[in-house]
């Protein structure tokens, strides 16, 4: 059964300057740049259009918030064994295979699951790569609260839990100072597609969702974006720049949106 889309279809607003700098003790700029549905080979060509802007510092911090087709895949640290099926079997099924230079082991990616790019600067305020995950897995926690949903970190793991069950996985690259990769946050999506995989290469992990412990499956993206901005000190700008929005031209069906454009 097709899984509805979880991201938002806000009205298209019109490029402008992004205004970097803020006085001290307002929040920094930011932007969110939202889409639908994205083939992961895409998306990857998007980060690294908009890590080489946020390299240069053409731009402020950048979100990117979107949805997969079904894709597995595996990050530095993934044993080939953590795949539980075939490569055959998996296009058969009409699911991607990548391996890519983030953190961690292997994961699945399908619709329902709203993954998050967050192209930033470590040299803003972030004190090294774990507190960088430590303010993501936190930044969950808040998003989820406000979604009904009481999770948590869990000690000596990375990625954010309901007790032992995993919600949100989360595994980045840094490069030059700025970041690539991200979180995904389950949502609605159907959690049988983690059998494929031995998720984050831990044996016996369950799997959990928003849907699967009651939280309310609207408005993700809003709540994610409210964590963003009181978590990292940043507040999301109403207008894309003509630099990102020529970038995501074309990439999906869905309205390029800013981060005030609410569901």
């Amino acid at each position: 059964m097709a899984v509805p889309s979880i991201l938002s279809t806000g009205n298209s607003q019109p490029p402008a300057d992004s205004g970097q700098r803020t006085v001290e003790g307002e929040k920094r700029p930011a932007w969110c740049v939202e889409l639908d549905r994205v083939e992961f080979g895409r998306a990857l060509e998007l980060q690294r259009a908009v890590w080489e802007l946020r390299r240069n510092n053409e731009i402020p911090d950048t979100l990117i918030l979107l949805e997969h087709p079904p894709v597995i895949t595996l990050g530095r640290a993934a044993r080939r064994e953590n795949l539980l099926v075939s490569e055959s079997e998996l296009k058969r099924r009409g699911c991607g295979l990548y391996r890519t230079d983030r953190g961690g082991d292997i994961t699945f990616h399908g619709p329902g699951q709203l993954v998050g790019y967050p192209i930033f600067s470590l040299r803003e305020g972030l004190a090294g790569v774990r507190h960088f995950v430590e303010a993501l897995e936190e930044t969950l926690i808040q998003a989820l609260a406000q979604l009904g949903v009481r999770a948590q970190k869990r000690p000596g793991y990375v990625g954010v839990w309901v007790d032992e069950r995993k919600i949100a996985s989360i595994g980045i690259a840094v490069r030059h100072g700025v970041s690539l990769h991200g979180f995904a946050l389950n949502v609605t999506v159907d959690l049988s597609c983690f059998q494929l995989v031995r998720p984050c290469g831990l044996a016996g992990v369950v799997m959990t969702s928003v849907q699967q412990e009651g939280g309310r499956t609207v408005n993700v993206r809003e709540a994610v974006r409210r964590a963003f901005e009181v978590v990292f000190g940043i507040s999301f700008q109403s207008n894309l720049p003509l630099s990102l929005a020529s970038l995501t031209k074309g990439l999906s069906t869905a309205t390029i949106a800013s981060a005030l454009a609410r569901e």
